[in-house]
């Protein structure tokens, strides 16, 4: 049965192999993105999924963003919170407004976005939230401090609302990707990518759409019983 589905951070990348394979699903799929304008269009005009831009680290605007979605669509079913930015820096470097700035996307985001929908999925008996965090939110990485706090307070959010929910009928789980061919990993150097897949015990990088077919699964009715947890999907880099 499709449902209403919002994925933030949904126009380029793993966000855009989510919306996609949502819609693929049967949903009814709505994106939000922050500043790229030229690659909403393009991502909107490939695939007639509407884009939405606000900030996802703007509570004001993200409950008033999320109301038009829902007067568009109807009520958000599904949301998934994949928005997230990196503000790299070794911490003896690291300013406060990287810190802050990480926090505010990658952390506050998640409050932002999901606290306008809780109710309704309170209300419905449904709901699916599925966060997207990272390898290095469990492990931690050398140079982000910020983004790995961020992403394992995501992880903390996620089993603690999980318990909220489980007697409304709402999931929420957390996906934890490894390194996966987006733009951003494509775009480092080669010698770079090269040491990173020698550290993935299955050989190469991950795809964006094994991460949206993660997605896919824990927003079906089928997942009604996985609530709480975590999927690790790094090819082996890091066995939690």
């Amino acid at each position: 049965m499709g449902r209403v589905a919002l994925v933030t951070g949904g126009t380029r990348g793993i966000g855009a192999a989510i919306a996609r394979a949502l819609q693929d699903a049967g949903h009814r799929v709505a994106v939000n993105y922050a500043g790229n304008d030229e690659a909403a269009a393009r991502f909107t005009e490939e695939t007639g999924i509407r884009a939405y831009k606000w900030s996802v680290a703007d509570y004001d605007a993200c409950a008033e963003s999320i109301r038009q979605v829902e007067a568009d669509l109807g009520p958000v079913e599904i949301l998934v919170n994949n928005a997230g930015i990196t503000r790299d820096a070794m911490f003896h470097k690291m300013t406060r407004e990287q810190w802050q700035q990480v926090m505010q996307t990658n952390l506050d985001g998640l409050f932002n976005m999901t606290h306008p929908v809780w109710p309704g999925m309170r209300e419905r008996g449904f709901g699916r939230v599925v966060n997207i965090s990272s390898i290095n939110g469990q492990k931690g990485q050398m140079g982000q401090a910020n983004y790995a706090a961020a992403k394992a307070g995501d992880i903390g959010f996620t089993k603690s609302l999980a318990q909220e929910g489980a007697r409304k009928g709402i999931t929420v789980n957390a996906i934890c990707p490894g390194y996966i061919a987006t733009e951003m990993v494509m775009a480092v150097p080669d010698k770079v990518r090269e040491g990173i897949i020698s550290q993935i015990p299955v050989g190469r990088l991950g795809e964006p759409e094994e991460i949206a077919r993660c997605v896919v699964f824990l927003a079906s009715d089928d997942a009604g019983f996985i609530t709480g947890a975590t999927l690790t999907a790094n090819g082996g880099q890091y066995m939690a």
